[in-house]
């Protein structure tokens, strides 16, 4: 992606915050968790590893607390937040501790960054731009954002709860342009949402709809619907797109929160195909095809071309999961009691499990330098290698 360097007069920022309600991911089939009605997940079944698997190391950043992780990877590194103020970054295929950052303020997501500038966004509504583990830069957002940060072109992209749309100057912080979300939306999900880049494209989530976005400008070059907004109330309408996307060349994926998922032609802005799902865990899949969990925990496998739905397993079912990892010809999910399951791709056979701790793990593992990385809710780091 190339998003050049611009300047122009900053237009004067109009004050703009709607009066949200931020909601959790606990609303997700609330019948179907409620207190006291949590279905028994079925007893796991031994298993035999098809598919070997061994740990080769492991690190300690802090417990992540309540912050919207999304995990930064590059090839040489993965770099990781927690909401007591640590960023910390990994070589992945060792673990070594690349470069740490204490920060003396709570974070609530995070992170964003191209290698030399790294971005979080603070409890006190405040982008913090990191160079060398320390604070280059702050920028006061006049709301909630739960977000990490786009880094690319020189620029720091944000999108807050309320889906406004901001454009900061890399080297300073400058506010480039921004762009108000709809005015209709009266709550906003304390999730992550879809933020990335196609080509010179910003892609964000907006409702339910994906939306292409001029990075120089902030102007809508198209908008492509994954969910229709429904219901009887505005928690039943909240249909905003998750950010545990996939990219497949100009193919983007996605999850509507406890709606749908679908998948969108980004170059020419057509929503290619889109399926009803609950859920809110986000996707992942290569060119081939896509890989869900739904609200109570079912793994489905759909083709990426045309939504056909190629597989659905149960076995897993009410055992809490997190997002999908394709790696190969492997699926990978963890659960709340901190095991990692692994899949076949072609048609869900168990091929291998593997235990953590028992702190559970809501993020969907990582891929960088042929290492698998895990990450629990206590902050423990696991890194995993074929055998």
């Amino acid at each position: 992606m190339t998003m050049d360097r611009f300047s122009f007069s900053l237009r004067p920022r109009v004050a703009r915050w709607l009066a949200l309600a931020a909601l959790g991911t606990q609303l997700v089939a609330c019948s179907v968790f409620s207190s006291g009605n949590t279905p028994e997940p079925k007893p796991l079944a031994p298993i035999e590893a098809q598919f070997p698997v061994s740990e080769v190391w492991q690190r300690d950043i802090g417990g992540l607390g309540d912050i919207q992780l999304t995990p930064l990877v590059r090839d040489q590194s993965v770099t990781l937040a927690t909401a007591s103020g640590t960023v910390v970054s990994l070589h992945p295929a060792t673990g070594e501790e690349l470069w740490r950052a204490s920060l003396d303020e709570r974070l609530v997501a995070g992170v964003g960054g191209d290698g030399r500038t790294f971005a979080v966004i603070s409890a006190q509504n405040e982008v913090l731009a990191l160079r060398d583990g320390q604070v280059q830069w702050r920028y006061a957002l006049p709301g909630r954002a739960f977000t990490a940060p786009l880094v690319a072109g020189e620029r720091v992209f944000v999108v807050s709860a309320d889906r406004s749309v901001y454009a900061l100057d890399a080297e300073n912080g400058a506010l480039i342009w921004d762009r108000p979300g709809p005015v209709d939306e009266a709550l906003a999900l304390q999730h992550s949402l879809l933020l990335t880049a196609v080509r010179n494209t910003l892609v964000v989530g907006m409702s339910g709809r994906m939306v292409g976005i001029n990075p120089d400008s902030g102007a809508i070059r198209w908008e492509a619907p994954i969910a229709i907004p429904r219901g009887v109330n505005d928690i039943e309408r909240l249909v905003d797109l998750v950010g545990h996307f996939s990219r497949a060349g100009d193919s983007v994926c996605a999850q509507a929160f406890q709606a749908a998922i679908g998948c969108v032609d980004a170059d020419r802005g057509l929503t290619v195909w889109t399926q009803r799902l609950g859920g809110s865990a986000g996707v992942h899949g290569d060119a081939d095809a896509v890989f869900s969990v739904d609200a109570t925990g079912r793994l489905q496998g759909w083709d990426r071309r045309d939504g056909r739905q190629l597989w659905l397993s149960d076995s897993l079912q009410y055992r809490k999961l997190s997002g999908p990892l394709l790696v190969g010809r492997v699926v990978m999910v963890g659960d709340a009691d901190g095991l990692v399951h692994l899949f076949d791709r072609t048609d869900a056979a168990p091929l291998n499990r593997l235990q953590t701790n028992g702190s559970g793990i809501r993020l969907a593992p990582v891929f960088a330098s042929n290492t698998v990385i895990v990450i629990t809710n206590n902050g423990k780091v696991y890194g995993y290698r074929p055998d």
